[in-house]
């Protein structure tokens, strides 16, 4: 006879939640507060609960070192509190043991029955599982790529929409009302670079004559904005349409139609990347609308500006900036810095109380001096508002060799020669695989791979291998009966099974901590982490025996970690193939 899991295992999980962590600190919580009844422990101790999960299984599942950062206020040894905080813990299913080791750690063994009904919660949940609802329809502005239009989006860009996108999702994920906002310059010094390098090609020249522009951009994509202009070609780009009037001499057509090329470049390269952008906010604008000298004008009326050799400089060094910073400059042109400001009380008169910038580190710099701007502005805005995350530079290496140039580009290896080189979901996944503030090599021929050192393709594989072993038991008349999997969980009893619960258990509060931290690659390392134990699970134990029960209860297993894969992938934009 099979045995089904117990009810009381059932309900006891049920009750605290399907996260084993979650029930733990429940425990402990209620230990603690019987303590504080007893005077063991001061009653205004609140320290936070933190569980670890164990590395060596003969230790248990989770270890807490509670008891050594409460033992000096209760005045005690750790290990003696340790024995007390045990002693109190209520009796509970889902905890087979407890036992206490070293100088007062706290060690907790998962009941596998309990533990297994993470699988059950997977099957229900289906593409929710994971998702949390703590946003509560909070609205939130992420800010990512944001390249000026004077070119193809480069490597960093890349690893900025891998990021930016993958936040976005994140805090899709946990209830949250994402929009996806995209912010160009369109004016300015490097716009009339733009024009002029465009301008000399229409005329003929190349960057190796002596009559090229000083600044000028010298890739090979300038030569295809100058021929569309002549051609008179349409270009639609940010939801406007632009007409070339082919004329040679026009600037301000050249500008124009130069711009609206690239921006449409750009979002091929975008698309192509499975990214996409609910707004796209032009620099221009700001000045159009005024909203750069209304900035200018509440600064000065704030008391913040003053006058120096014909410069316009705003005191910010009155909100933490270490001097302070030229808003407009001698011959009448506005900085970078004071744009940006302006942009910013724009996002907050949206309602956005939560802004994410995600950028290169290059803009580090700006960080403080765009909050200095605002707080001298005096209209609410908090301080440290608004976010950043700040990304790295991307090495991409190839046969080791660093891969710099791109013929398209003249200066830069460009987003889209690596998408074609190595694909849409291997670029993503090993652009937001490390943490943003980390330097990141990214290796051209371990992503081309087709083996288990290609991470993407590790896990990828996982979720291919489980739809290969149901097709399998499908042709073998061996259909999957989840009824009688949901049954027999209890049958799961190998230890490489009850790994596999415990990591799917910790999915959910992944998630959580991705979102609230703004860092993508934990869901990343968990994911290798989840195939890595997926595929030494599969090579270990036999999935298709004759026992109905067993190999229904281990397809449901296989379907859980399917279904985990499939959701955590979906979070990085990379896609889940059934098929390898």
């Amino acid at each position: 006879m099979h045995r089904a899991m117990p009810a009381s295992a059932f309900r006891s999980f049920r009750r605290y939640g399907f996260f084993m962590k979650d029930t733990l600190v429940s425990l402990l919580e209620r230990a603690l507060d019987s303590l504080k009844a007893d005077g063991v422990i001061p009653a205004d101790a609140a320290p936070a609960i933190r569980l670890d999960a164990a590395r060596d299984k003969s230790h248990g599942d989770y270890a807490s070192n509670i008891a050594m950062m409460l033992a000096k206020p209760a005045g005690m040894p750790p290990r003696a509190l340790a024995e007390k905080l045990v002693a109190a813990l209520p009796q509970d299913n889902a905890v087979s043991k407890v036992e206490i080791a070293g100088p007062g750690f706290i060690n907790f063994f998962a009941n596998s029955a309990a533990a297994a009904t993470v699988v059950r919660t997977i099957l229900d949940s289906g593409k929710q599982f994971g998702r949390h609802d703590f946003g509560k329809g909070e609205k939130v502005q992420v800010e990512f790529v944001s390249a000026n239009p004077t070119g193809p989006l480069h490597v960093g860009h890349g690893r900025g929409a891998a990021v930016g996108d993958s936040i976005c999702r994140l805090l899709e994920a946990t209830g949250h009302d994402v929009t996806r906002e995209f912010y160009y310059n369109d004016a300015g010094a490097q716009i009339t670079n733009l024009t002029l390098s465009v301008a000399a090609r229409i005329k003929g020249l190349t960057p190796d004559d002596a009559q090229w522009p000083d600044d000028g951009y010298r890739g090979e994509y300038i030569q295809d904005v100058a021929k569309a202009y002549l051609d008179g070609a349409t270009i639609e780009a940010d939801d406007r349409k632009v007409t070339a009037k082919a004329d040679p001499d026009d600037m301000e057509a050249i500008r124009e139609f130069a711009v609206a090329y690239l921006r449409h470049e750009q979002d091929l390269d975008l698309k192509a990347f499975n990214v996409s952008f609910d707004v796209y906010f032009l620099e221009s604008s700001l000045y159009q609308d005024g909203k750069v000298e209304e900035t200018v004008k509440r600064l000065m009326d704030n008391g913040y500006v003053y006058e120096n050799e014909g410069a316009l400089w705003l005191r910010t060094t009155e909100f933490g900036d270490d001097k302070d910073r030229v808003m407009r400059k001698q011959d009448g042109h506005y900085t970078y810095f004071l744009p940006d400001v302006a942009y910013h009380q724009d996002k907050w008169n949206r309602g956005f109380t939560t802004v994410v910038n995600e950028q290169g580190a290059d803009h580090h710099s700006t960080v403080t001096r765009v909050r200095a701007g605002l707080q001298a502005l005096q209209t609410g805005i908090p301080q440290g508002w608004p976010e950043y995350v700040l990304h790295q530079m991307v090495t991409v290496m190839r046969s080791g060799q660093e891969v710099k140039l791109s013929k398209r580009a003249g200066s830069y290896l460009t987003l889209r020669d690596l998408i074609e080189e190595v694909g849409c979901d291997a670029t993503r996944y090993f652009l937001a695989v490390r943490r943003v503030d980390s330097q990141l090599t990214f290796d051209i021929d371990l992503a081309r791979s087709q083996s288990s050192d290609n991470p993407v393709y590790y896990i990828q594989y996982a979720h291919a291998r489980v739809c290969s072993v149901l097709r399998k038991a499908e042709s073998e008349d061996k259909a999957f009966d989840q009824a009688l999997a949901l049954d027999n969980l209890a049958l799961l009893e190998d230890e490489r099974e009850k790994h596999l619960f415990n990591r799917l258990s910790a999915y959910p509060e992944v998630v959580k901590r991705a979102a609230v931290q703004r860092e993508p690659h934990q869901i990343a390392q968990y994911l290798q982490d989840l195939a890595s134990e997926f595929h030494t699970y599969y090579n270990a134990v036999r999935v298709m025996v004759d026992d109905d029960a067993l190999r229904n209860a281990r397809l449901a297993l296989g379907i859980a970690v399917r279904q985990t894969l499939r959701n955590g992938l979906e979070l990085l934009g990379v896609s889940a193939p059934e098929e390898m």
